[in-house]
């Protein structure tokens, strides 16, 4: 018996943990992902938390081959602005028969279930291809298939790390407390090569730049964790297209 087609859009955040849940995602042929959706910082034009230039995303995009849909927010929406913004696409994604989201988390039980009750709501389901995986066996999966990642910005302690490429040896340096994959919120990424691209996206470096924050606001930042919620600050790198 013939399994049904889900019809899915694939949240991407244009990090390393999207790139490798859209590796897996491309290998499922019951699923049929219609557009590639990220939330924008309106204000900065950079994706949301991340702070990536959205001319980069656009090149992700067109190098991967799936349309790109961007969700403009306010800079720091509090939760019922940014509830109220993502039912509104989400009701125009059910309109198109769209039946599920999906996601790129690993491990965080309370984002899950966020994302599960909003999806709910409207009558879509999530999918999440890397959760409960062990994110060294991620993150070894990722380089060993070729692909290419930077850190983007980074909590203000790992400062060191913050403009650099993920390696083995950047990975082996990293403080026992870290997440290898940064699931906690502890650093963000910027996928530029790989076997979802048709092409390295190039990118050189441009100035280190502190931004402090208060506590997450939305659930795009909700990626940093309960215990993590009172950092001063994140330190970013801007790339820039080359």
């Amino acid at each position: 018996m013939k399994s049904s087609i889900k019809k899915c859009i694939f949240n991407w955040s244009g990090g390393k943990d999207s790139a490798l849940a859209l590796y897996h995602c491309l290998q499922n042929p019951e699923l049929d992902i219609k557009y590639l959706v990220t939330t924008i910082n309106d204000a900065v034009d950079r994706i949301s938390m991340h702070g990536v230039r959205t001319e980069l995303l656009i090149k992700q995009a067109e190098s991967i081959g799936i349309p790109l849909y961007q969700i403009r927010l306010p800079e720091m929406p509090g939760m019922e602005a940014y509830d109220n913004v993502m039912r509104y696409h989400l009701e125009h994604f059910k309109s198109e028969g769209i039946t599920h989201s999906i996601f790129g988390d690993i491990f965080l039980e309370d984002l899950k279930k966020y994302r599960d009750d909003r999806l709910a709501e409207i009558g879509m389901a999530g999918i999440y291809p890397l959760w409960k995986r062990d994110t060294h066996e991620l993150i070894n999966e990722f380089l060993d298939l070729g692909f290419g990642t930077v850190i983007a910005c980074t909590q203000e302690r790992l400062e060191r790390i913050v403009g650099k490429e993920i390696t083995p040896e950047l990975i082996l340096s990293l403080p026992d407390d870290v997440d290898v994959c940064g699931e906690n919120g502890e650093f963000h990424t910027f996928a530029f090569m790989g076997p979802i691209f048709s092409s390295e996206i190039r990118y050189k470096t441009g100035v280190k730049v502190f931004k402090e924050y208060k506590a997450p606001q939305n659930a795009d930042d909700s990626c940093v964790s309960d215990t993590n919620k009172k950092l001063s600050g994140f330190w970013y790198c801007d790339l820039i297209s080359a």
